[in-house]
This record gives structure tokens, sequence and C-alpha cells, in this order.
């Protein structure tokens, strides 16, 4: 896992410097003001990918702040020209939409803290240890993820190109090791085990669609790009590229069900892999294409090649079963507590007090109708097993 770039070439200091004074500007509700006295830079001067990377990262969670600063009645309809025209360059040179994603919240939002490696987000929003533990959680499951989807993958396709069913055994097991790591991870962070009472941290009000979302129904329009606003989804864990590669190596398929309609389901899913950088959507439709693992198994007549699919496909409904339960525990028990005036005031950062979101009580991150998509995600995964 190599570090990203902590900071950006000299001429684009005016970012940097308000983006790492993100939480204070936007408790003093001042970002938006700092934003409006913003030069407008050119991105000419940014050089390579981990740049630009770096340069989406700061900008997303720029537009966030400004954004949100006052909750969702306090939203705007335009994102000024000096943010939105850089924003939206540097997202056509890496092929992401200008938004905060997956990619930009947790993959491209790390670094070292100091020699013994200990690691820090690079760009914040309040939230404070929450948000940072959080986001570095986040990161590390996906971390923990790579080698059996990397490594198992590749070793499981060539071992059913050779008909070697003992390397497809070893593969099948390192798979199911690397899911049940991603649950472990979770389970045993503290950030993910609040103290009993405490309410949701402020920074859940701000990884938020301005696609679907009834606070933003119009969508949004980047002033100097388009005079029609447009509509993206905020950074959810649909988007990330983990997930939908465990789904297609095992041939997961997420058929619409009587809760969650066709147009939702698998429609939500895939149009969240535009939402991934280039190089991971061509790695998910490379396992896309690939000889079918499952279709090796069953062909295979094979009962311990069988059992130790299942033992994936069992893991992987795991882990999102227990992505519910925070999800539960986080997202929505804790934005109608809030609501409704149940909050513990300690969890307020700052004299912001930014309301939480109503829409988180219903929708995702992303903008999907949150518990049944949630559910019948959990609930076709199960459907993946290979019956006895």
């Amino acid at each position: 896992m190599s570090p990203c770039p902590t900071e950006l070439p000299e001429p684009y200091g005016p970012w940097m410097e308000i983006a790492h004074d993100l939480p204070q500007l936007i408790a003093n509700h001042r970002l938006r003001s700092q934003v409006h006295q913003m030069p407008q830079l050119s991105t000419r001067h940014l050089r390579g990918r981990e740049e630009l990377h770096l340069a989406h990262l700061v900008l997303s969670f720029i537009t966030m702040g400004y954004l949100w600063q006052e909750g969702e009645e306090g939203t705007v309809k335009v994102l000024p020209q000096n943010l939105a025209v850089p924003f939206w360059e540097v997202s056509q040179a890496l092929g992401l939409p200008p938004i905060l994603s997956h990619t930009d919240f947790v993959l491209a939002n790390w670094r070292r803290k100091n020699p013994n490696r200990n690691l820090d987000t690079i760009i914040s929003l309040p939230g404070g240890d929450s948000l940072r533990g959080f986001i570095l959680v986040t990161l590390l499951v996906e971390k923990a993820a790579v080698p059996g989807i990397k490594v198992g993958y590749r070793r499981a396709i060539r071992a059913i190109l050779r008909l070697d069913e003992e390397t497809l055994h070893k593969a099948l097991q390192e798979l199911a090791e690397a899911i049940g790591d991603m649950r472990s991870l979770l389970a045993a962070s503290p950030c993910y085990q609040p103290p009993r009472g405490r309410s949701l941290p402020d920074f859940h009000v701000f990884p938020l669609s301005w696609k679907d979302n009834p606070a933003m129904p119009d969508g949004l329009i980047y002033e100097g790009v388009s005079d029609e606003p447009m509509a993206y989804s905020g950074g959810s864990a649909a988007q990330s590229t983990i997930l939908h590669a465990f789904d297609e190596l095992l041939g997961i398929r997420h058929t619409p069900s009587a809760v969650v309609p066709a147009d939702h389901a698998t429609a939500f899913l895939h149009r969240m892999r535009d939402y991934m950088p280039p190089p991971h959507r061509a790695f998910v439709e490379e396992i896309r294409c690939a000889p079918s693992l499952k279709q090796h198994v069953l062909s295979s007549g094979d009962a311990r090649l069988c059992t130790a699919f299942n033992r994936c496909v069992s893991a992987l409904a795991d882990f999102r079963s227990y992505h519910i339960t925070i999800v539960t525990k986080y997202i929505t028990v804790a934005a109608a507590k809030a609501k409704a005036g149940q909050a513990d005031p300690g969890d307020r950062a700052g004299p912001s007090a930014v309301k939480p979101l109503s829409a988180l009580e219903a929708k995702g991150t992303g903008g999907s109708h949150i518990f049944s998509f949630l559910k019948s995600v959990r609930d076709t995964t199960r459907e993946g097993m290979i019956s006895a």
C-alpha cells in the first residue's frame, strides 16, 4: 500500500489552505465566504495521476463542505465557478464524477503520520476521531481483501484453465479467509463500537448525493461548466471495487425482489461502477469476462470444491449482514434520535450543530433506499450458494 501525496504544488496553496481548515471553517459557518474569495486556478500545473487524485480529493471535500455547511435546509443550487471548473477538469482527466466518491473519501485519503507507520487522514470534515476512525478502518478493510481478490482470483482462474482442482481449492480457501478478515476488522474496530447512547457523528451529514435526494431535487449546477443542473451519487460502500469484484468472481447476481424493483437493485450497483477509477472498473470487467468460477465448481461435481465455494459466499453474506448492523447503529437510528432531539449534546463538534439530514433515515449516502436495498443485496448474495 503506497502512501498518497499529501500536498499539491505551490500554485494550489489556496485549495490546500482551505482544505486543511475545513472542520473549523464549517463549524464557524465561514467556508462559503472563503470559497467565494478563492482564486480560480488552472489545473495545468498538476502533474501525473497522483497529483490529480489529490486535487480531486481536496476539491471534493471542499465541495461537500460548501454544499452542506448549513444542513439540508440551507443547501445551494449552484457551485461557484472558481470551484466548479477546476473540479470538473480534474474529474474529466481522471474519468471520475465531480463529487466526493468512495475513492476520495477512503482510498486516496490517507498518509503515514510517523515513522511507526501509524495512519492518518489527509483531509477531514467535522467529526474528529469518529471520522478519522471511520475512514481508516474502511481503508484497512479494503486492504485486507486485496491479496484475496488479486492473488486468489488469478490463482483460481489459472487453476480452472489447467483443471487443477487442488490449487483451486486452496484459492477458494484464500478468498474465504480474505472476506472473513474484512468482517473481523469491522467487528474489532472501536470506531464501529460507539459508547452507549452516543449519536450520529457530524461527518455523516456530508458524503451525500445530489441525485435522488429531496434536499436537492434538481441536482447541482456547476457554474462555468453547464447551465443545466447535474445529479451525482455520493460516496458509498456500493462504490467499493472490492465488493463488486467478489460479486463477479463468485457469480453473485443481485436480481430484483419484491421490495427492491429491477430498476433499482441491479441498475444502482452497476451505476456505482461509474464512480470507480477506470483501472478499477476495468479489473471488475476483467473478472466478469473470465471463465465462471461457479460454473466450473458446479460441473466438477467435487463436494470439497462446493463446500469451499459456499464458504466464500457465506463469508460475503456475513460481511454484508454486519454492514447492515453498522448502518443501523451509525446512520438510521442515530439520525432519527438526533432529529427527535434525543442526541447527546456532547456529540456536537463545535458551534456548527449541523442538523442531521432526514434523507439519511431512509436512504444511504449514495442515495439508495437503504434497508430494503442492503437486505436485498445480502439476501441475493446468500442465494449464490451451491445447493447440496
